[in-house]
């Protein structure tokens, strides 16, 4: 049986959209030319790989096996053709990079900064997910790489060292906590919190951290932005757990006050997450290399 790179790279399109039309627009190519690439495959493979539906398609169960190995060679022909480039002159690659908020907010704008002023043939999509999604995302091929933070699980999953972070309280200017230096977690459960995203690693840490106290952790309001969480704050409607880089502009200015908390969970270990190792391309590695370096110098 023998397969085309062409082909295979236009059913991984169409699996990730999920819709012929949107593959076809995705690739620049015409709708019949996708459907013709498919229905050759199909062939090949003597079973069906799509489930037509009105909206879209689903894949077969074959057509779960054939986008896992597409995707396997895909990324072997690329990183082929990395390391041959850098032959040519200058690291060339395109990376699909997922990040928690914590991560995105707090380093890597500068770490990228710098390693793609050294290797401006390099391009690098990144996505702020929740932890939860970035490991389904590694996990599934749909990102090179992720950068989540604890305690967020990656089973299957190879995870590497990347940075610490603290936890630490946000509260309004002249709230009851606002004099103090640090507090336990269950003294800053008696007020209501302004909360993260329900799927984030940051909700599920404060579900664990009031569980253990024995107490019912009350969140007012939920959003996904780090600013908008600070400037409900700022309104006095409740109180947050954010990370201290997060906090530290809003301290600054003199908009919020931050309180450390004395819990040793506080302090977070974020992790590099990935597939197999040895399947990277050079240029996912040297990026690893750099955020890995970053991350071992003082900030």
């Amino acid at each position: 049986m023998r397969h085309d790179l062409t082909s295979l790279e236009l059913f991984v399109a169409v699996a990730e959209c999920g819709n012929l039309t949107h593959a076809a627009q995705r690739q620049h190519l015409a709708v019949s030319a996708v459907s013709k690439r498919i229905a050759e495959l199909e062939e090949l493979a003597r079973t069906p790989l799509l489930i037509r539906q009105a909206r879209g398609v689903a894949l077969t169960p074959a057509g779960q096996s054939l986008l896992h190995h597409a995707r396997q060679m895909l990324q072997l022909v690329q990183r082929m053709d990395e390391e041959l480039g850098e032959y040519a002159g200058g690291m060339k690659g395109h990376i699909r990079l997922h990040a928690v908020a914590s991560a995105l907010t707090q380093f890597l704008p500068e770490e990228l900064e710098s390693f793609l002023s050294r290797h401006p043939g390099v391009h690098i999509s990144l996505e702020e997910r929740t932890g939860k999604a970035i490991a389904r995302a590694v996990a599934d091929g749909s990102a090179d790489l992720g950068i989540v933070a604890g305690p967020t699980a990656a089973p299957g999953l190879s995870a590497l060292p990347y940075r610490t972070d603290r936890l630490v309280l946000g509260v309004p200017n002249g709230h009851a906590l606002a004099r103090r230096k640090a507090v336990r977690f269950e003294e800053a459960l008696a007020y209501p919190f302004v909360g993260p995203h329900a799927e984030s690693s940051l909700s599920a840490l404060m579900q664990q951290g009031a569980q253990a106290c024995g107490r019912a952790l009350l969140q007012r309001i939920q959003v996904s932005s780090f600013d908008a969480m600070c400037r409900l704050v700022e309104t006095r409607l409740g109180i947050t757990l954010l990370p201290q880089g997060v906090l530290a502009p809003h301290v600054a200015a003199g908009r919020l006050r931050s309180v450390e908390l004395k819990e040793a969970w506080a302090t977070r270990q974020m992790a590099i997450v990935l597939r197999e190792p040895g399947e990277l391309s050079h240029v996912t590695r040297a990026l690893i290399d750099h955020l890995q370096k970053a991350a071992a110098q003082p900030r």
